[in-house]
C-alpha cells in the first residue's frame, strides 16, 4: 500500500492551525489538518478571548471571517473590574461598544474557522509521535496507529509541546514560575449571585501579595476562574487534585485573609484543575529549515499575561497562508518572508508578557496595574 501524500499538511487543529487552512483555502490551496482529538466536539474549548484589531482581526479579514466573527462577539465582554485583596474595587469600566478587542467564547470562534472549510480538511484522531525529513523538503509524519503519511511542507500548528519544533529547534518551554488553579461557577446569576456581581459583566482582576484571581464571565452565563500563584513548579504535584474539596482548600491556604466574596470565586467552584505556565524563551526563532515552518505557540508559546497567544496564532497563520500565496510555486521564498517577520513579531509580544507577568506578580503588582490602566505603561 502507498504512503499518503499531501501537499501541504498541517499539525494541529487550534485557531492557529484553522485559520492557515482556512486563509489557504480562500487563495486556492487545499491542506490538511491532522488534530489529535477524535473529534470536533470531543472537548469543551472554553474562556473568553479578546480578539485584537491589530492581529487576530485581520487574520479573520484575510479569512474571509469578519463579518461572521462580529456576529458571535459578547456584547459587554471588555467591560473590566480591577480589585484588591480587601475587595476594594479600584478600577472598573463599562464596555461601550466602541473598544478594539471585543471578547468572543473560544469555542465558537474555533466552530466560525472550522465550518468555514470543505468537509474533510481536518483528519480527526490522529496523534503525532514522530516527524524526519526526506530529502528535497519533503517529510514524513507517523501517527500514533502506526500510520504514515508524507508532505512537501509540514507546518507545526501543534502548541507548546509540539511534535514538530525539534525539525527546526532544540527549545523547549520552561516554567515561568506561576500556576494556576482553574475553575468555573456555572450559571452565575442564579446560583452564584455575589460571585457574579463581584465579577462583573467582563473581565476582571483581583491582585495582591504576588498571587491573585484573573476571571471572566461567559457567554453561556458561567463564570471563569483562573486562580494565579507564584509556586515551585512540583507544588502542584503536592496537592491531590482528583480530591476537589482538598484542592480548593490547598489553594485557598494562600489567600488566607483575602476578601471572603474573592475567596468564594474558589471555594464555590463545582471543580479546580491545575494549570502550570510555561513559555519558550523570549526571541525564540530557528535557522530556515527547508519544507517545515512553525505558527502559534509551537513557535512562540509565552504566558497569558500579554493576551496574545490565539491573537498570534490566528495571524501568524494568515501570514504564512498569504506569503504562501505571494510566492505561487516557491515554498522557500514564502517561508523565508513568513519567519523574517514573525520572529521580531513573537519576541516582541513574549517579552511584553514575561514584563507583564513580573508586573501583575511583583510585590507591588496591585499599585502597578492601577498605574498602568490610570496612566498608561511605563506611568505614561
Amino acid at each position: 500500500m502507498s504512503t499518503p501524500h499531501f501537499p501541504v499538511a498541517i499539525v494541529g487543529g487550534g485557531l492557529g492551525g484553522l485559520t492557515a487552512a482556512r486563509v489557504l483555502h480562500v487563495n486556492g490551496i487545499e491542506p490538511a489538518i491532522f488534530d489529535l482529538e477524535p473529534g470536533p466536539q470531543a472537548r469543551t474549548q472554553g474562556g473568553m478571548l479578546d480578539i485584537h484589531e491589530e492581529n487576530g482581526q485581520k487574520a479573520l479579514r484575510a479569512a474571509g471571517l469578519h463579518d461572521d466573527f462580529l456576529k458571535i462577539v459578547h456584547e459587554g465582554g471588555q467591560a473590566m473590574r480591577l480589585l484588591g485583596p480587601d475587595g476594594t474595587v479600584h478600577i472598573s469600566s463599562e464596555d461601550d461598544g466602541d473598544g478594539d478587542r471585543p471578547e468572543v467564547d473560544r469555542g465558537d470562534l474555533r466552530d466560525l474557522l472550522l465550518n468555514s472549510l470543505p468537509e474533510g480538511t481536518v483528519r480527526w484522531g490522529r496523534k503525532v509521535t514522530g516527524t524526519r525529513p526526506l530529502g528535497d523538503g519533503r517529510h514524513a509524519v507517523t501517527f500514533a496507529d502506526g500510520s504514515v503519511v508524507t508532505t512537501d511542507l509540514l507546518i507545526g500548528a501543534d502548541g507548546a509541546w509540539s511534535r514538530v519544533r525539534p525539525l527546526l529547534s532544540d527549545a523547549k518551554p520552561a516554567y515561568t514560575g506561576i500556576s494556576f488553579g482553574e475553575s468555573d461557577l456555572y450559571e452565575a446569576d442564579t446560583r452564584h449571585p455575589h460571585s457574579a456581581a463581584i465579577i462583573g459583566g467582563g473581565f476582571f482582576m483581583a491582585l495582591g501579595h504576588e498571587r491573585g484571581f484573573l476571571a471572566h464571565r461567559e457567554t453561556d452565563g458561567s463564570l471563569h476562574v483562573y486562580t494565579a500563584l507564584k509556586a515551585d513548579e512540583g507544588w502542584i504535584d503536592t496537592v491531590d487534585f482528583s480530591d476537589h474539596a482538598a484542592a480548593k482548600a490547598a489553594v485557598l491556604a494562600h489567600f488566607d485573609g483575602w476578601d471572603e466574596g474573592l475567596r468564594g470565586l474558589v471555594a464555590d467552584a463545582e471543580t479546580i484543575t491545575p494549570r502550570r505556565i510555561h513559555a519558550l524563551p523570549v526571541g525564540h526563532r530557528w535557522d530556515r529549515v527547508p519544507g517545515v515552518t512553525l505558527l502559534g505557540d509551537a513557535a512562540h508559546v509565552m504566558s497569558p499575561f500579554a493576551g496574545e497567544g490565539a491573537n498570534l496564532a490566528m495571524y501568524d497563520g494568515a501570514e504564512l497562508a498569504l506569503a504562501l500565496a505571494a510566492y505561487p510555486g516557491d515554498t522557500e521564498s514564502a517561508l523565508a518572508a513568513y519567519e523574517a517577520a514573525l520572529f521580531p513579531r513573537s519576541e516582541a509580544s513574549a517579552a511584553e508578557s514575561a514584563a507583564s507577568l513580573e508586573t501583575m506578580f511583583g510585590k507591588d503588582g496591585l499599585e502597578q496595574m492601577i498605574g498602568f490602566f490610570t496612566t498608561g505603561p511605563a506611568g505614561q
